[in-house]
């Protein structure tokens, strides 16, 4: 697929930590293009159905569904951020893409390698910024757009 003659790259973001031994860490991070293989493995939760006096109700109100939700949508940005980091050749210590359970370490897995809460902070900002538009990046696209059309003129 091609739009307006060009073939669309995944986007890709990259987060340097400096360390005073020079072996600065490296992460990048792309996009996920797909959900698929966490939708497989994690099917969203539904919500059981109580009888009333009205006939049978989704009760979205039921604290186990609302726990099940919780644990989903957790366990589904644990996994857009391990998915996305994949480009980093991470050598996770107890993170299993394989094992939805395992997900959430990534954290507990970076602090066990050494980095702080604020570089954390910053390499999961790397994965929301290669998996989110902004409107600094849409503007940006658009001025580059805009200077290009000027020239072809």
């Amino acid at each position: 697929m091609k739009i307006g003659g060009v073939t669309p790259t995944r986007a890709t973001e990259v987060l340097v930590l400096p360390r005073p031994d020079g072996n600065d860490l490296v992460f990048k991070a792309q996009a996920v293009l797909s959900m698929d293989e966490f939708e497989t493995a994690c099917p969203r939760p539904k919500a059981p159905v109580k009888v009333t006096s009205r006939g049978e109700e989704v009760d979205t109100t039921a604290k186990a569904f609302l726990e099940a939700v919780n644990v989903w949508a957790t366990r589904r940005h644990a996994f857009i951020c391990v998915k996305s980091l994949e480009p980093s050749n991470i050598e996770w210590d107890t993170v299993k893409l394989d094992s939805p359970s395992t997900w959430g370490n990534w954290v507990s897995d970076l602090e066990a390698g050494g980095l702080c809460s604020v570089e954390i902070q910053r390499v999961q900002q790397c994965v929301i910024d290669a998996n989110a538009l902004n409107e600094e990046k849409l503007k940006a696209a658009r001025e580059s757009f805009l200077r290009g059309q000027v020239l072809a003129l």
